[in-house]
């Protein structure tokens, strides 16, 4: 039996918004370098769901687009598009799988390049900036763990110039426990707003990744003079600390959080950790490859929330959007 996708999916939500499915194009790019390079991808066509809050009087609204991680659409993130919808926000969320036939990533991240996900970001917000009811000047990104990655390469100010074209497009960038190993050597957002947040414990991406690709890229935006980015550490919280639910162990994911970091240089190809050399063809899955070889993979890991980690969380969220949009 076909699982049922999001798109085909009824979701009011507790304030009458109701989600309009949208469909809009996107790519499959193998790495950064086709992206950078004007490569002829194959196109995809993936889709959402836009919330609009009731009262809504028709006036472009400041909008967030929410892209999850790697068990997809969760409770957790329709809860987060919930209550940015209810705060005032029109609130786009992505589902980068339910086209690509994936249920999952987390037991093989390999079935699309972290790249393709860059690339959904902005695909989806080119979509959202062509809406009527979105104030193209206002559009924010919020992912969480492989989102969380997609939000913060998509920032990229080459990443934009190349798919959105000049003039930037994204105002703020929200990273929630993003995965960080892979990270571009010169990362400069422009003059996008970022925030990147993680737990202290957490065992699916690296805290220590995410604290060094903070500190350059605020190194970046400070050398340039642009930009701007904070970062937060939560004391005691693992992988998923947002959701309003228990720890859970996930006994088929594969993880690599002790792996080098693979840097990505300027025109997007990765630099291998060891010989130094970029490779314009490099792909993610040589890199997971060798970090199973070199003994990093690991499988089992475990995510979820304790006592008031969640709300803790959807004040810091609604602090930042606030500030930023």
């Amino acid at each position: 039996m076909a699982m049922e996708r999001f798109l085909e999916r009824e979701i009011v939500f507790a304030n009458g918004a109701i989600g309009e499915a949208i469909e809009f194009e996107s790519a499959g790019p193998a790495n950064f370098h086709d992206i950078l390079n004007g490569a002829d991808v194959p196109k995809i066509t993936i889709d959402g769901k836009l919330f609009l809050p009731p009262d809504h009087d028709g006036s472009p609204l400041p909008c967030v687009i929410v892209v999850p991680g790697s068990v997809g659409v969760a409770e957790s993130h329709l809860m987060h598009t919930e209550t940015l919808c209810a705060a005032g926000y029109a609130a786009f969320i992505v589902d980068p799988f339910g086209a690509r036939s994936v249920a999952v990533t987390y037991d093989d991240q390999t079935q699309f390049s972290f790249a393709a996900s860059a690339y959904d970001v902005l695909a989806a917000v080119k979509t959202m900036a062509a809406r009527p009811e979105v104030d193209a000047s206002r559009i924010g990104l919020q992912g969480h763990s492989r989102g969380g990655a997609a939000v913060v390469q998509a920032a990229m100010k080459a990443m934009q110039r190349t798919v959105l074209g000049e003039g930037e497009a994204i105002k703020a960038v929200y990273g929630v426990y993003p995965w960080a190993g892979q990270q571009f050597l010169n990362p400069d957002i422009g003059n996008v707003t970022m925030r990147i947040v993680i737990g202290e414990q957490d065992e699916w991406c690296s805290p220590q990744q995410a604290q060094g690709y903070s500190q350059a890229i605020r190194l970046a935006s400070a050398l340039g003079r642009r930009g701007d980015l904070t970062f937060k550490m939560y004391e005691g919280a693992h992988h998923s600390y947002d959701r309003r639910q228990g720890m859970e162990n996930f006994p088929t994911a594969t993880v690599a959080p002790r792996a080098p970091t693979v840097y990505i240089d300027d025109a997007g190809a990765f630099i291998d950790p060891i010989t130094g050399t970029a490779n314009p063809a490099g792909t993610d899955r040589d890199f997971m490859v060798y970090a199973a070889k070199a003994g990093f993979m690991v499988t089992g890991a475990q995510l979820g929330s304790s006592g008031t980690l969640a709300d803790q969380f959807r004040e810091d969220m609604l602090g930042f959007w606030e500030g930023a949009l």
